[in-house]
């Protein structure tokens, strides 16, 4: 039986940055539309802002897919075993 290395699981220190993130970044965006002008450095905030804005969205959006495919590989795991016991199971077997 060959065994496959089980995907480790992001921390919970990992998955808070994350979050935190996307929330600053946000919040950024939210300080530069309210403080708006039209000054040059107005505008190059906003921009750097919305590209923190996105690159965190990606970071969390991976954050949140890892979660499911731990818990995924977690229920093919207990699926596998009951085939197995299941398959193995003789209901005409003597007792």
């Amino acid at each position: 039986m060959s065994e496959t290395p089980v995907k480790q699981q992001n921390t919970a220190a990992y998955y808070g940055q994350a979050v935190a993130s996307f929330a600053l970044a946000l919040g950024a965006v939210a300080l530069g539309i309210f403080n708006l002008e039209t000054d040059a450095w107005v505008r190059a905030f906003l921009a750097i802002a919305v590209l923190y804005l996105t690159t965190s969205a990606f970071t969390l959006a991976k954050v949140v897919r890892d979660r499911q495919e731990a818990g995924q590989i977690v229920s093919r795991v207990d699926q596998a075993r009951l085939e197995k016991l299941l398959a193995e199971h003789d209901p005409f077997q003597k007792l």
